[in-house]
């Protein structure tokens, strides 16, 4: 599956952005939907602060720092970028109404439980010295292990220690992945 959606989606999609003139540098996301006829393209994304990129930074053992400097430089084939051996999965904490209309201010409680890296802000601020909600998606939260399993359940072990008024999230993330792994 991996070398047909690298062969038919990936390299497709960089060859012809060069042949257009317009040559890409950065981070490209390439969201995927794996139908019977094979992997359609769902979306393209070139930010970096995704829940999709969120579980790979945590996993660089390379400096992201030298990835950006190699990519700038255009001597990405330079550089052997390293990831650990850790499976990850990402859960995110949204304000009750999010994607329409929700409130903002609500005290968060509880990061301060999790290590480094397990959570990326997305929608907070800090105000009188505590983190309060400030947008829909309001964090990202990381759990990781030694299976796909293990990952998913740290991560939602890591939510529960988390808490907002009206915070609410998906309970059913990685599920697809293990019935493919099972």
């Amino acid at each position: 599956l991996l070398n047909e959606i690298e062969q038919k989606i990936i390299a497709p999609t960089i060859h012809g952005m060069k042949a257009e003139g317009n040559a890409y540098l950065g981070i490209l996301y390439v969201g995927l939907m794996i139908t019977e006829e094979g992997p359609k393209v769902v979306e393209y994304n070139c930010r970096f602060g995704d829940p999709e990129c969120q579980v790979i930074v945590p996993a660089l053992e390379t400096d992201l720092l030298d990835v950006i400097a190699h990519v700038v430089d255009g001597k990405m084939a330079d550089l052997n970028i390293k990831l650990d051996s850790q499976y990850r999965c990402t859960v995110v904490l949204a304000s009750e109404g999010y994607p329409g209309s929700y409130e903002k201010g609500k005290e968060i409680t509880g990061i301060d439980q999790l290590g480094d890296g397990d959570v990326f802000h997305a929608g907070t601020k800090l105000e009188d010295g505590s983190i309060k909600t400030n947008g829909g998606r309001v964090l990202n939260v990381i759990g990781s292990g030694s299976t796909l399993r293990e990952a998913i359940s740290n991560a939602y072990s890591n939510v529960e220690k988390i808490h907002f008024d009206k915070a609410y999230y998906r309970r059913d993330i990685g599920a697809k992945g293990l019935k493919h792994l099972e």
